[in-house]
């Protein structure tokens, strides 16, 4: 009897232009899920990520609406738009990446997503994730967890989730190392990579490399070669 062909799952809460360690996992991952459907966290990845300014990393946070002090599920998070924040977001990004040598190629068609009125911070997201994977090359097929119907809590959810799409790696952020146990997934037939990314270093505007910024920081700066120095390759991966 064969071995089982390797299928890579990468399952992760969706991102405001998340940082390259996000599609490093997306492009690694044969299937990619995004995990929309637990509760959103105040001060999170959600709804925020950092660009370089020549004064240091600058925080861009989309304002989200919620009530008292409980969050709703991620793909339910509504933004407040009665706060001009894309105004804002488009004004720094221009004002600190306009001398960036790839900024005229690639801006409007950023600016373009930003600019549009959306309720959802989950759309939001997801069309500014989709816009840049294009920008990269990455083809890797993607889900929402809510979309798949399977219930179930944590681990449980999590191994029903990669079982559901033929999977035998579970291919998880470095953070995962503090709650998810190994054991449980290999129980079920599953191996669990944990991501052990080395941040690459590439030319951006200002003194000194700052690392863990948004990837609109890289795609600005190397545009084409962006990719490769994502994933420290020099090929795009296929996806059959």
């Amino acid at each position: 009897m064969s071995a089982r062909k390797e299928k890579v799952i990468g399952i992760l809460q969706p991102g405001y232009l998340p940082w390259l360690g996000f599609f490093e996992q997306m492009q690694r991952a044969d299937v990619f899920v995004y995990y929309d459907d637990v509760q959103f966290e105040k001060g999170s990845w959600r709804n925020r990520n950092r660009i370089k300014t020549a004064q240091g990393p600058q925080w861009l946070t989309v304002p989200v609406l919620t009530k008292g002090h409980s969050f709703p599920l991620i793909k339910d998070v509504r933004i407040n738009n009665a706060q001009p924040w894309a105004v804002k977001h488009i004004k720094a990004i221009t004002q600190n990446y306009g001398k960036a040598f790839y900024f005229a190629e690639y801006a409007s068609g950023l600016f373009a997503v930003l600019e549009k009125k959306w309720a959802f911070l989950l759309d939001l997201d997801v069309a500014l994730v989709t816009w840049l994977r294009e920008q990269l090359g990455i083809a890797t097929p993607v889900l929402f967890s809510s979309e798949l119907g399977i219930a179930g809590r944590n681990v449980e959810r999590l191994i029903a989730i990669i079982h559901h799409l033929n999977g035998t790696v579970f291919y998880e952020g470095k953070a995962g190392m503090d709650y998810i146990e190994p054991a449980l997934f290999q129980a079920e037939g599953i191996e669990v990579s944990f991501q052990e990314y080395e941040h690459p270093v590439y030319p951006q505007l200002y003194d000194g490399f700052t690392p863990f910024l948004s990837i609109i920081d890289l795609v600005l700066n190397c545009g084409p070669d962006s990719l490769a120095i994502l994933t420290g390759t020099n090929s795009e991966r296929e996806h059959a």
